[in-house]
């Protein structure tokens, strides 16, 4: 079977970033399961019916992979698109919430195929019922040059650090474009509030 593959110890430069400063890096192509919704995600019930659908397909492709491609590895963790505030305004504020649009996605890695991920899709669907398989896509995103920070603490307090975090950017003559983007390397139902370890990441040109 061989050494199970852990892409965020091979993209290391991409999943464990510096936390004592923001840097500038080029992220390349990868493929990722994804879905959009929008609303507060503390409050609207759709963001965790999404998480669940997500992991429960990246969860039937591992398996899969392990029976049928003999490679194993490590589901990769859940990574937010989030916009929705005026345009140009890229901090997001508490008031902001309700009027959030995101997209969920988990990375996959690059032997797993369409195919499979249709096969998954018709796994779950069969084992678990879930209502909203249908609006899953797999697809390759591209976020190419990007500035980014590992971020220690709660989701509400991260503002000052994503100013921060832009300010660097532009110090090196950098512009944002884009959408915001979080990588969530803690699960919040079992790592308090202040230990939580988020990499911060916008697309800048």
């Amino acid at each position: 079977m061989g050494e199970k593959l852990d892409l965020k110890k091979v993209l290391k430069h991409l999943y464990k970033p510096s936390a004592k400063e923001p840097q500038i890096v080029d992220i390349p192509g990868m493929n990722f399961l994804m879905m959009d919704g929008s609303g507060n995600p503390n409050t609207n019930p759709v963001y965790q019916e999404v998480v669940e659908t997500l992991y429960g397909v990246s969860y039937a492709l591992k398996f899969m992979s392990k029976k049928t491609l003999e490679k194993d590895y490590v589901v990769m963790p859940l990574e937010g698109l989030w916009w929705g505030t005026p345009m140009g305004q890229h901090v997001f504020t508490e008031a902001d919430k309700d009027k959030f649009q995101w997209t969920l996605m988990i990375h996959q890695p690059d032997f797993i195929t369409m195919e499979m991920v249709e096969k998954a899709r018709e796994d779950v669907e069969r084992k678990k019922g879930l209502k909203n398989l249908g609006q899953m896509r797999f697809e390759a995103f591209v976020e190419g040059l990007s500035v980014q920070f590992l971020y220690f603490g709660s989701y509400d307090d991260e503002g000052p650090t994503i100013i921060d975090m832009h300010q660097f950017a532009f110090d090196q003559g950098y512009s944002l474009r884009g959408k915001h983007h979080e990588i969530y390397l803690s699960d919040p139902r079992r790592t308090a509030p202040e230990k939580l370890k988020t990499v911060l990441r916008h697309p800048i040109e």
